[in-house]
């Protein structure tokens, strides 16, 4: 492959503020060519582009096109800084008046250099937001796909797509269906900016110069009307790539924009690396119509703020993920002691939910064409969500590793919308470390809060996802919890139920829908405030799991909660697979005595503080 960077456009705009600034503050930059101003961190813009594409793994050549007014600048600059000076083009132009444009100086490079290979061709004058992308991914991701590659940015809230080159993105294909240079208001809702960082396949070549036959204005060889021509014209396959930083032009900006833009881009750069990022997960209890979530039901579940995983993302030189102290031991007092802790906690700590999550987190952005940032960082967690009693401890890290990588790299919520999120989160497990589980923990820990959500076939199928929507958590009843405080396997507790629902047992596929049937009574009953129905709703849950769900599966433990909470009136059912029951004591006068019951049983007992995202911060900056 052969990278083309272009600087032969006459920024006399610039160079005319420059010259003529009363300051003095600019003085030594009377006359230098935009692509040689200091760009961010004192370098100039043109050196970060050639580090960037200096790699003779990835490009056979590079080439550099500029303007004869510039020529004598950019030869010096070659010298000093080990470019080929033969590989240094002049354009012949002068002034503004009598520039080729564009697309013509690429034209030129590929003619007189009689070039035959894919071609990358960069703006060497745009300074870049973010110093560290790789641009390796760049040219893996137009390897993978059958056409040209465009990358484009989603603009700041201060920029207006009127000034620049929109681009609409298929988000299935990535394939750009839609290109606007500089779009009037109202034209397009899109707010993804393309900027002049093409990959162009060597057969496509030869449109170029069909393009500038049909253009004889320099004014009209922009890059952007070539892109429109191609795309909305001609119809050839052109893809889309995001990169998550920012990119501005110098081109004909003035000395404020360029000092505004260089001001704006250092100081994201500086204030970024020191900030460590903490964010939070929660604990989660099922409420209505679990385990139907697996079986294409509804369920109600509700993020806790009892019980919580938190991951912390710093900024370092290598990438290092920290274990646990607790839960992924090194260090023993004693063969007894690597004993005893082996033997109650297993041998599979939270380190590996952090290593499947980075790994599946680069592989979704390869793949989805969001080129990340060459960061590396720290990763650390800790968490006091109890092991084994189906409180969704497990996805809690995986959640909150996510968001810590999403804000690290920068990733929206439209490059990973919430519904998207909750399936990454579930095959991080299932995919990528065989743990059984349904959607309705990731959903809930993701949207957060109490959570209704539809998992029925038909929109599963069609979408990819089920309908999921955020409840009203104001003047919610007591809920309670009761774990046991040496569980066995949870992962137990799913039995057989999914071959027989695969093969269409009649009991369980009735059963199914039954949960759902509930769920939503359920729905209403919250709505409505009746915690009566509610109570009893939930008694009816756990009544129709256990008949379907042998006591053998369901598990003396379990069993004697669910006895031990009826006994002093309470509604109760199994919050997730097992090792836990949730209540909801309608009388609240017995609610202390039953929780002293649980304890003298051996069980740990808690009242239950709902955690309401409207109300809390979910991630945090130090």
């Amino acid at each position: 492959m052969i990278c083309i960077l272009l600087v032969a456009g006459h920024g006399t705009v610039l160079e005319a503020q420059i010259k003529h600034d009363d300051t003095g503050l600019y003085s030594h930059l009377t006359g230098v060519p935009k692509a040689l101003l200091p760009g961010i961190g004192g370098k100039k813009i043109l050196d970060f582009w050639w580090e960037t594409v200096n790699m003779r793994q990835l490009f056979t050549e590079v080439y550099l096109v500029t303007n004869a007014d510039k020529y004598k600048h950019y030869e010096r600059w070659a010298t000093a800084n080990d470019f080929p000076v033969e590989n240094v083009i002049n354009d012949g132009s002068t002034t503004l008046e009598d520039r080729l444009g564009a697309v013509a100086d690429l034209e030129l490079a590929i003619r007189s250099r009689k070039l035959q290979d894919d071609i990358i061709v960069i703006a060497g004058d745009m300074l870049c937001a973010d110093q560290n992308f790789d641009i390796a991914q760049v040219i893996r991701f137009f390897r993978s796909e059958p056409g040209e590659l465009i990358i484009y940015y989603e603009l700041e809230e201060s920029e207006k797509s009127s000034s620049r080159g929109i681009v609409e993105v298929c988000p299935d294909t990535h394939r750009i269906t839609r290109f606007l240079e500089k779009p009037q208001e109202g034209l397009t809702a899109s707010r993804l900016a393309s900027v002049v960082f093409y990959c162009l396949q060597r057969d496509t070549l030869s449109y170029l110069s069909d393009f500038l036959s049909l253009q004889p204005q320099a004014t009209d060889r922009s890059f952007g009307r070539f892109w429109e021509w191609l795309i909305n014209e001609k119809h050839l396959d052109v893809f889309g790539m995001k990169l998550p930083t920012g990119f501005q032009l110098i081109g004909q900006v003035g000395l404020s924009d360029y000092t505004k833009w260089l001001t704006h881009y250092s100081t994201k750069q500086q204030a970024s690396p020191a900030k460590p990022i903490t964010c939070r997960s929660y604990a989660r209890v099922g409420l209505m119509g679990n385990p139907s979530d697996g079986f294409n039901g509804k369920t109600i579940a509700m993020t806790i703020s009892n019980f919580w995983a938190e991951v912390t993302l710093v900024e370092s030189q290598t990438l290092v993920l920290v274990p646990h102290p607790l839960n992924d031991p090194t260090e023993f007092g004693s063969l007894q002691d690597l004993f005893c802790i082996s033997r109650k906690e297993g041998y599979l700590g939270g380190l590996r939910l952090l290593q499947a999550t980075c790994k599946k987190f680069y592989q979704f952005c390869s793949k989805q064409g969001i080129a990340l940032t060459k960061q590396n960082f720290t990763l650390k967690y800790d968490t006091n969500i109890p092991r084994q009693v189906g409180l969704a401890g497990s996805s809690a890290i995986v959640s909150a590793t996510l968001k810590c990588l999403m804000k690290f790299y920068n990733i929206t919520d439209n490059d990973l919308p919430r519904p998207i999120r909750a399936n990454f989160i579930l095959n991080v497990e299932t995919d990528e470390l065989f743990i059984t589980a349904g959607l309705q923990d990731r959903v809930v820990q993701v949207y957060e809060g109490l959570v209704y959500m539809d998992f029925s076939k038909k929109l599963m199928e069609e979408q990819g996802y089920g309908n999921y929507i955020s409840m009203d958590m104001s003047g919610l009843p007591s809920f309670w919890l009761a774990y046991l405080s040496d569980p066995s396997d949870s992962g137990r507790i799913h039995s057989n139920i999914r071959q027989r629902w695969l093969s269409g047992e009649p009991q369980v596929v009735e059963a199914m829908k039954t949960f759902a049937e509930l769920t939503d009574q359920a729905r209403t009953a919250l709505q409505d405030r009746d915690w009566s129905r509610l109570a009893q709703l939930m008694d009816q849950n756990f009544e129709l799991r256990r008949s379907v769900y042998s006591d053998d599966c369901l598990g003396p433990g379990n069993l004697k909660m669910v006895q031990l909470a009826r006994q002093f009136g309470s509604a109760v059912k199994l919050p997730g697979s097992g090792g836990a029951v949730v209540g909801l004591c309608v009388d609240q006068a017995r609610l202390v005595e039953m929780g002293q019951a649980f304890q003298e049983a051996g069980c740990v007992f808690c009242v239950i503080t709902p955690y309401n995202p409207s109300a809390s911060n979910v991630c945090s900056q130090h």
